[in-house]
């Protein structure tokens, strides 16, 4: 027969597991004892409002935390409801038995707004992570409770007795091991105490036992609990006779100091919160001085409770990790930041506050069960943000245009990584022209739709003919595709720029690193969508419109002068055209493939980071040359392919069209520049040459008025001798 029975647990194993397994953090001791002060002042609250207890009129709940480094012992004070000595035994001395949990359960006919932090018993005993022995004294708000001591030095017994303690609440008191004696300094308290409890529903005050740090107040300001240490007289001014009436000042013992803020900005209606508010908060949280652009607050009840406020810094990619603070509380209290099952990755970005009590937490309270309504908070938030981007865009497009630098990184890394984001956000995607000029997807895909201007027809010589259009030989592309055209460097692909605007055509600039992936998703997910580089290909609109007998010469020139240069420049794999371009100052360019650029794009990234795959020379795929058959270099080298300068000339003109393409290599630009001195000195040596007959010339002309002076002066005395005589 099957038996049955109960498991049991070994207490002297437990606290073993909770000191070095239950909480990842040591310093988040303080924010469970603080949460249990929480709880039982809510709890006592709770009381009043059923009818159950009457708090006193002067009533005003607070936590205070004292610490005293001399002694290695830190306080938690509490005038919550307090406990009996039976409610001790129950609550303390069973392990994972949830004081609040059975506290609602026994009033949840009469529930109230307010909400209870704790859920699994557990968070008292996270004390002995850190402390060697730790007592109670607690006094209950029944009447005639006794009060309690309870004491226990992290083993399986305890003891428990009366205590002298004459006021309702509870004090938890840790004596600190040696290892954690940190947590008694004062200062490093108050940064626990800032990260978890900043917006605790309760007011927190840190004070330190018998401190040395002192404040100045004004004596009217003076409460019986301050221990003055110093009278400062008011100081008479020079030149003053009759001072006037000056209120002395107080030098004081330190008081406690508030620590948090017990109505955090995203629990109000947005419509009653300022901008300057919103800044504050943002200072304050994030210690980022620089201004947000704007922000989201979040505010739902239904079907999950979640409020929260998400900004938008201002991102420098180049100088500045693209990393935010996305902080999760669950009640006011601190979890932790950036968890992953909330926040969708690409908000990361950002920098916010969210407040979700509905939170399913495990049992540390510092991670979540996988559950699937976590995704459903986390599609939520998700489009909360692309409603507030979208709506910016139709209603406030100024602004929108104005934050586009910003955040455009963010936008874009959405995209790439939640679809449904990017399906909302991508009719807002803006694109920045060569103007400066911020254009909708849609709007940019209209920039190049118009027809360019006609132009008459040339033959091979550059003579007008018949307008025999070659437009057969091109397939006509389906009606929906459509292309953009960008640039990634408008100072290198400064030519193309200039060829484009000349022909009033316009690319829109895309110089960030996230850039590529993104538009090939966007190419991916949207048919007829594509998007080139502007030096990817000529297009037609650059191209002077040639007859059919013209374009036949062309191709027959340019299959003699393809070969020509490819063995000049040492590249077979090279393409090259003759066409007859519009701007006849442009003697070569080159283009690459847009599919072979992307390709050795990501091969530079991948030696970049050690994984070259043998793809030297990757580079020079896809390369096409174009030669301006209406240039007079070009025209020069068709007629003297054969002559002495042609292969320096082919050099020079694939060098001069990489140039505008891309830097060139080391070994390139060594042998460009000793090329083009070559060029100079060749240059240099025919204007000698032309100039020494010039030279003779007129120095020939300059001797022959010479002789005949001679002559005359020669003459000069014979004729006088002739008078003479």
């Amino acid at each position: 027969m099957a038996e049955r029975g109960s498991l049991s647990i070994n207490s002297e194993n437990m606290f073993p597991i909770i000191k070095k397994w239950l909480y990842s953090d040591h310093d988040i001791f303080l924010r469970e004892l603080v949460s249990n002060g929480c709880d039982a002042i809510t709890k006592l609250k709770k009381l009043d409002v059923i009818g159950d207890y009457e708090l006193p009129e002067d009533y005003k709940a607070r936590i205070d935390i004292i610490v005293d480094p001399a002694e290695k012992i830190i306080q938690v004070c509490d005038n919550g409801l307090g406990m009996t000595g039976d409610e001790v035994k129950e609550y303390i001395n069973n392990i994972a038995f949830s004081g609040a949990e059975a506290f609602l359960e026994k009033y949840k006919d009469k529930a109230t707004g307010d909400q209870i932090i704790g859920h699994f018993g557990l968070g008292f005993y996270s004390a002995f992570m850190v402390a060697d022995k730790v007592t109670i004294d607690t006094l209950s708000y029944q009447d005639g409770a006794q009060a309690v001591h309870w004491e226990c030095d992290g083993g399986s017994e305890f003891t428990l007795d009366t205590s002298d303690r004459k006021d309702v609440g509870t004090v938890v008191t840790l004596y600190l091991s040696d290892d954690c004696k940190e947590f008694a300094n004062y200062w490093r308290a108050q940064e626990v105490i800032e990260k978890y409890c900043s917006f605790m529903p309760v007011e927190i005050y840190l004070s330190e036992l018998n401190t040395s740090m002192t404040e100045t107040i004004k004596e009217s300001e003076r409460k019986p609990e301050d221990v003055v240490i110093e009278v400062i007289e008011p100081k008479k001014k020079e030149g003053e006779e009759q001072p006037e009436e000056q209120e002395k000042q107080l030098k004081i013992r330190k008081r406690p100091a508030l620590m948090n803020e017990i109505h955090p900005l995203w629990g109000k209606n947005p419509k009653d919160c300022t901008d300057e508010e919103y800044k504050e908060f943002y200072r304050k949280v994030f210690k980022d001085y620089k201004e947000p652009l704007f922000w989201i607050h979040l505010n739902m009840d239904y079907p999950f409770n979640l409020k929260g406020i998400l900004y938008f810094p201002k991102i420098n990619l180049e100088y500045e990790s693209a990393e935010g603070v996305i902080k999760l509380y669950n009640n006011q209290v601190f979890i932790a930041d950036n968890i992953k099952e909330v926040i969708p990755e690409f908000l990361m970005l950002l920098k916010g506050a969210i407040d979700c009590p509905d939170l399913p937490l495990n049992v540390s309270r510092s991670a979540l069960q996988n559950d699937g309504f976590v995704t459903k908070i986390s599609d939520y938030i998700t489009k909360k943000v692309a409603d507030k981007l979208s709506g910016m865009c139709k209603t406030d497009k100024e602004n929108y245009d104005k934050y586009w630098d910003d955040i455009s990184p963010f936008i874009k890394y959405g995209c790439l990584r939640d679809d449904k984001f990017c399906k909302k956000m991508t009719d807002y995607i803006l694109f920045k022209d060569l103007d400066g000029k911020f254009l909708t997807l849609p709007e940019a895909l209209e920039v190049n739709k118009i027809d360019v201007e006609e132009e008459e027809a040339v033959d091979e010589k550059g003579e007008k003919v018949e307008a025999e259009v070659v437009e057969e030989e091109k397939a006509e592309e389906p009606k929906q595709d459509r292309t953009i055209y960008y640039v990634t460097d408008e100072q290198q692909q400064s030519q193309y720029i200039k060829m484009f605007r000349a022909q009033k055509m316009q690319a829109f600039i895309l110089r960030d690193n996230i850039d590529q992936p993104f538009i090939q998703q966007l190419e991916a997910k949207n048919e007829g969508i594509h998007f080139a580089r502007i030096d990817a290909d000529i297009q037609d609109a650059l191209k002077a419109r040639t007859g059919k007998k013209a374009a036949a010469a062309l191709r027959e020139q340019e299959e003699q002068l393809a070969k020509t240069i490819k063995k000049a420049v040492k590249n077979d794999k090279l393409t090259v055209r003759l066409e007859n371009l519009k701007d006849k100052k442009t003697a070569s360019i080159l283009t690459v493939d847009e599919q072979s650029r992307r390709m050795a794009d990501m091969m530079k990234m991948y030696a970049a980071q050690g994984m070259g795959f043998g793809m030297d020379g990757f580079g020079k795929e896809g390369q096409t040359l174009i030669l301006n058959a209406k240039h007079p270099l070009v025209s020069y080298l068709l007629d003297h392919q054969e002559g002495k300068d042609a292969k320096l000339i082919c050099q020079q003109l694939y060098d001069l069209a990489q140039i505008q393409n891309a830097p060139l290599s080391a070994d390139d630009m060594s042998r460009f520049i000793q090329r083009s001195n070559d060029i100079m000195l060749m240059l240099a040596k025919d204007a000698a040459q032309a100039e020494e007959p010039a030279e003779a010339e007129e120095s020939a002309a300059t001797e022959e008025p010479a002789e005949a002076e001679e002559s005359a002066a020669a003459e000069e005395p014979a004729e006088a001798e002739t008078d003479a005589e």
